[in-house]
This record gives C-alpha cells, structure tokens and sequence, in this order.
C-alpha cells in the first residue's frame, strides 16, 4: 500500500504506526466508494399570490383558499417549500441496489405528511418539515429485470406531482387535491418492452402518513385491522418510434384501493367511513405534428372518498362522497425559455351520509401560465386561475373566485 509522505513523516516519529494508518486508509477509501455514486439535489420555492376577486360567501368560503397548498398565501408573498433529495440511483447491473431520500421543508410540508398519531391524544401531529419519499431500491434480475422500493414512495396516479417545478402550471389541479398522495409499503416495476410497463404494489393506507394504519372499524373503537392494506397497480403505454409525430406520447392508467380515512362510526361522533376509498385514474400525453406544441388529458375518480384538499369549496363536508375529475393541459414552447401552460378542469362531487345521497356540487377552472427562464437553474411563472363553483347545498349558491399568481424556483 502507498502512503504520502506525511503519514510516512509521522510513522517515523512514532506518532501513528503504518498499520492503523493502513486501516484508516482503507475505512475512507471504503466510505468514498460508498458515496461516490450519491447524489445531492434540491429547489427552493417562493411565491406572490393575489386574489382579485376572492369569491366566498354564504356557507362556502373562496375556493381560492382551497387549491392545493395555498391556504393562508392570499394576498401577500410567501416561502412554498424547500425540497432536498438525497440519492443513489441503481446501476446496470442485475443485482442492483440504491436509495432515494427527499425531504420537504417549509408551509407546504405542513399537512402534506402527517405523522403517526401520538401516545397523547391520539392526534396527528404536522409541522414545517416533512418527508416526502424515503426508500431502498432493490433489482431482481427476473426476465428484464423487476425494480423494487421498500418505504415510503410517492402515489402511482395522477397527471401533476407534488413538485410545483415538474408541472406545467404553479397552482395543482382538483383532480390533484383527490388523489393519494404516499403510501408506506412495497412496489414492483417491470418493464416488458419498450412500450408496457407495469407496477404493483401493497401499503398500509391509501392516505397519506407514515407507518399508518388501517383503523376503520364499525364498532367505533378505532382498533381497526392492520392485515387490512392498500392495493395498486398501473400500465404505461409509450408510442414507439414508428408512430411518427406522435413517438414518445404516452398513455397511463392506473388503480389504488384501500383505506383512506379515520375510523369511527356515527354514534360516536368520528370520522365514519363505508368501506374502502377507491382511485381511477388515467391519463395520456400527447405529441403532435406541431413539435412546440404538447398536448394532455387526464381522468380522476374518487369512489367513497373521506376528504380531499378541495372539499369545503366544494360542498363544506369531508367524508363518504364521490368525486370526479376531468383536465385537459396544452403546452406551448416558443424558445428555449419561453413557454406557455394552459389547463381546464371540470370537477364534480357527491356526499353521502351513512349511504344516503345529501347533496353535490360541480365547478370549472382554467388556469393559464407563462414561464419564462431568464436565469440559469431558475423557473420564474407568472399565472392566472379562475374558479367556479357550483354547489346545490344552501339553495344552489355560486362562486367565483380569480387569483394571480407569481412563482419562482431555484433548481439545484
């Protein structure tokens, strides 16, 4: 083994000897290559939101405050979120490991993840830092390969993602606020060809929570089952190379099944649910003849739903409904820097009480968002949303609501 002159200069004068200098080489040589392949990524997420005509009133409040991470930020600037993640991805070889660990810190982490509940008061605890994915990624070298994640990972539906900056506008959907979030559990990724790719999964809840558990129970006592979990699966088809124009558009649909809310029942004043929530969902992105131009559809329906980012704008409830989703997205690249992003969005939802109808409510949004790139590694947005809604509680009452937005974010 080679040593530099310095530990040679010490050995001689007695102060380390060149074996333990041999051992502590080789610890950091070994922890270098452990690390050599990780990687450090991340943004931070700022934003001025300005509600021009808030809408409200009556029994329903504006259903600007009940987009997607955006309670509390009318009407002023504001900090979203810093994101870091942490990984290492898997390498060509067919017994393939890795790791990724993204964390969220800020507003926009209150909520999104809350934690187990607590020894007291059995209450789920939030604050402003949350993980959002921690998993180990594991390759077993079955046909083409099966690709696995243990731990906690991102739900397997829906056209947006929690990450404001991988989606075409800063404000999310409705069909966004009614689908899952996370699970903690275990899915499988296999890709047949070129073409299909399928995944499978089991987790402990449809809702999000780390290490929850499914606690529906008809006696009220919240003792639930744990064996009872979380099923999912999904198919993505990708237009080959053949298809012309429209090589490389894709198509998705996907399921998950399982539980999606408290327990309890109604006699006992809690959260009460008929049986499991079940998400639909598909979704397609489409090439055209006109390369600057991409265009998206997507489909969401929530059967049995316990509650949704959007529910109060919609009907004031938050438990066993109905909810569906329909988004068209267009996307517009003039340059290399400018873009234009519009989405529209007809949402509906029906309550249920204890399975009795009681009332629905309906909207629209259309949501319009040009971005322009002056500076290296950041995304600058500004955008304009406009809502209606539509609810046949309290006498068919109508809201609007048009805000402006303006969205920066620093990629590293």
């Amino acid at each position: 083994m080679k040593f530099n002159k310095w530990t040679l200069g010490l050995a001689a004068l007695g102060v380390v000897s060149l074996a333990s200098a041999a051992r502590a080489d080789e610890k950091v040589s070994s922890l270098q290559t452990a690390l050599s392949n990780t990687t450090i990524s991340g943004s931070v997420s700022a934003s001025m939101n300005w509600d021009i005509s808030p809408g409200g009133g009556g029994e329903l409040a504006s259903p600007g405050g009940y987009i997607p991470f955006q309670a509390g930020k009318q009407d002023g600037f504001n900090l979203d979120v810093v994101r870091l993640t942490i990984a290492k991805p898997e390498d060509e070889s067919p017994w393939a490991s890795g790791y990724q660990v993204d964390l969220m810190m800020g507003p926009d982490a209150v909520g999104y993840n809350p934690s187990t509940p607590s020894t007291v008061g059995n209450s789920p605890v939030s604050s402003e830092f949350g993980i959002k994915q921690a998993y180990v990624t594991l390759r077993t070298p079955v046909g083409n390969g099966i690709d696995w994640k243990f731990g906690v990972f991102d739900t397997i539906i829906g056209y947006e993602v929690t990450d404001a900056g991988s989606d075409p506008n800063y404000t999310r959907s409705w069909g966004y606020a009614i689908e899952p979030t996370e699970h903690t559990g275990v899915l499988a990724t296999y890709k047949i060809n070129d073409q299909f790719t399928v995944s499978a999964g089991v987790a402990n809840t449809l809702s999000a929570g780390i290490n929850n558990r499914n606690t529906e129970s008809e006696y009220g006592d919240g003792q639930g089952s744990d064996w009872h979990k979380t099923w999912m699966g999904s198919v993505t088809y990708t237009a080959p190379t053949s298809w012309g124009w429209a090589a490389g558009s894709s198509l998705y649909a996907g399921i998950v099944y399982g539980f999606g809310g408290a327990g309890g029942s109604p006699s006992a004043g809690t959260s009460y649910q008929d049986g499991n929530q079940v998400n639909y969902y598909a979704g397609a992105t489409i090439n055209t003849p006109w390369k600057q131009f991409t265009g998206g559809v997507s489909f969401d329906y929530a059967q049995n739903i316990t509650s949704f980012y959007g529910q109060s704008a919609l009907t004031g409830i938050a438990n066993n409904g109905d909810a569906m989703a329909i988004g068209l997205y267009g996307t517009y690249k003039a340059t290399d820097k400018l873009s234009f992003n519009g989405r529209g969005e007809y949402v509906y939802f029906q309550q249920n009480e204890f399975d009795h109808y009681l009332h629905s409510g309906d909207g629209i949004e259309i949501t319009a968002t040009v971005e322009y790139d002056l500076w290296a590694n950041v995304m600058t947005r500004v955008e304009a949303r406009y809502d209606r809604i539509t609810s046949d509680q309290n006498i068919l009452q109508h809201d609007d609501a048009v805000g402006l937005y303006a969205n920066i974010i620093y990629k590293f």
